[in-house]
């Protein structure tokens, strides 16, 4: 089922880089009107107290930008879970530049060095998808867990060491220490530090950059938060997906087949009840299919394939969770997918 659908959203996403000439002609005269409705939505978007910048781009262009409360969108900010969705573009290219076997490959050979004593049998039938979709079954680091989590000398070995509250492959567990797990695979399977290898193989994207990005006790990159970027550098990041993993250059960075995948959904939140593929939520928002990023407090980057939009949203980032923020920015984005297709 699974390679079914990956059939036919790639099928999708080439349909929808295919516009007629007459349509696109039809499209620019509406440009003015739709632009008015857009700078509307932005304005009233002032009342979001969490809310700090916006960008909205549709085929490539940007079409506008807003910093509020004295943000700017040049300014790094911490994009927190929302750099899981690069860690998965990591493997996704260490897949294609045959450093790893693939999704089905299992992790335990790959960290063999860190597992624990006596461990667990499950923890050789988990997977790198598993950790790509939170489905390893080990028990969270996140949440109540985090604390504890970071506060141990080897962040790596105590989530191998992690009972296991699930089978492999079972039902989603958010776990930051399923994405650590990938940043220690990446580093040995790519030889170098992993924001090395995100500046190598994203680096040609024009306008993307990682500002910083934390390490841990063994100074390994912390996969799956704590990465810092420009709101500009985050929108760049979504253009490779709303372009089919292709540079503003041309060049393919992002295997389009591995986009495909990675929007595919395996298993649904517990918090949300949205699709979680490789790194990437999905619903539907405004009446049209989203992939999404997200990140603590509200950082997020969404992708409307079937309008060619990608928008980008940093939010304060002590923003409480449950506070509500979250179907806000979604709404918001219903209201610029509206002033897109009025």
């Amino acid at each position: 089922m699974h390679r079914l659908l990956i059939v036919l959203l790639a099928s999708l996403l080439c349909a929808a880089a295919s516009l007629p000439a007459f349509a696109q002609a039809a499209a620019n005269a509406e440009l003015p009107a739709r632009g008015d409705a857009l700078q509307s939505v932005l304005e009233d978007a002032v009342s979001m107290a969490p809310l700090r910048t916006v960008l909205v781009a549709r085929d490539g262009a940007v079409l506008a930008e807003r910093g509020y409360r004295g943000a700017s969108t040049t300014r790094p900010a911490n994009i927190k879970s929302a750099s899981k969705t690069v860690m998965s573009t990591l493997v996704g290219i260490a897949i294609e530049r045959g450093l790893l076997e693939g999704a089905d490959q299992p992790v335990a050979p790959l960290l063999a060095d860190r597992l624990p004593r006596d461990p667990d049998p499950r923890l050789a039938q988990v997977t790198i998808g598993h950790l790509l979709s939170m489905q390893a079954g080990l028990q969270s680091t996140s949440g109540r867990h985090y604390g504890r989590w970071v506060a141990q000398r080897d962040w790596v070995r105590d989530a191998l060491a992690r009972p296991f509250v699930d089978d492999p492959g079972g039902g989603m567990i958010y776990s930051t220490g399923s994405t650590h797990l990938l940043s220690a695979v990446l580093a040995k399977v790519g030889g170098k530090p992993v924001r090395a290898l995100a500046a190598e193989w994203l680096g040609p994207q024009a306008g993307f950059s990682i500002a910083s990005w934390d390490t841990d006790p063994q100074g390994l990159h912390f996969g799956g938060n704590q990465m810092a970027m420009t709101p500009r550098s985050l929108l760049a990041f979504g253009e490779l997906y709303r372009n089919h993993g292709r540079a503003a250059s041309g060049a393919q960075l992002i295997p389009a087949s591995w986009i495909a995948q990675s929007w595919v959904p395996r298993t649904r939140s517990v918090y949300t009840g949205d699709g979680y593929g490789y790194g990437w939520f999905a619903r539907r928002i405004g009446g049209h299919d989203v992939r999404y990023a997200w990140g603590h407090g509200g950082q997020m980057l969404y992708i409307v394939p079937s309008l060619n939009l990608t928008v980008a949203m940093t939010s304060d980032e002590t923003a409480a969770a449950g506070s509500g923020h979250l179907a806000q920015l979604h709404a918001l984005l219903g209201k610029i997918i509206a002033s897109q297709t009025a």
